[in-house]
């Protein structure tokens, strides 16, 4: 490749999911070109491949506690912790302890929002990703 191109690539390495979008309509503009009638060989390497996990990630999330809970609530997280993922007391224990961890992986989003406040209501940080 020549050195403009690897420009352009490590340009469009750094460019978030919007700014892609962005980039992708005024493509379509500019050339008349439709990106969704595009083959598949040259979707995987352009911009609307990048977008695809946007749409998962809406659908799917992880529930992750993002720190540790002060001392007074470290038992009510544990419980919650136990319950929810059905790990025993010393598994759930270091869980805990050693957050930021991952309490469970892709779960529909309303079930996220029901482990978040669970979690949340019992003392713990939550973040979902």
């Amino acid at each position: 490749m020549s050195a403009k191109t690897e420009q352009i690539l490590e340009d469009l390495k750094s460019l978030t999911l919007i700014e892609v979008s962005d980039l992708v309509e005024k493509l379509e503009e500019t050339f008349g070109i439709d990106a969704s009638q595009v083959s598949a060989g040259v979707v995987m390497a352009g911009g609307p491949a990048v977008a695809a996990p946007a749409e998962e990630a809406k659908t799917e999330f992880d529930v992750i506690l993002a720190e540790a809970p002060p001392a007074d609530k470290k038992l009510g997280v544990l419980k919650i912790v136990r319950t929810l993922t059905g790990l025993g007391l010393k598994e759930a224990k270091d869980l805990v302890e050693s957050a930021p961890k991952t309490i469970k992986e892709k779960v529909s989003k309303a079930e996220a929002d029901t482990m978040k406040k669970e979690l949340e209501e019992a003392g713990g940080k939550i973040t979902l990703k």
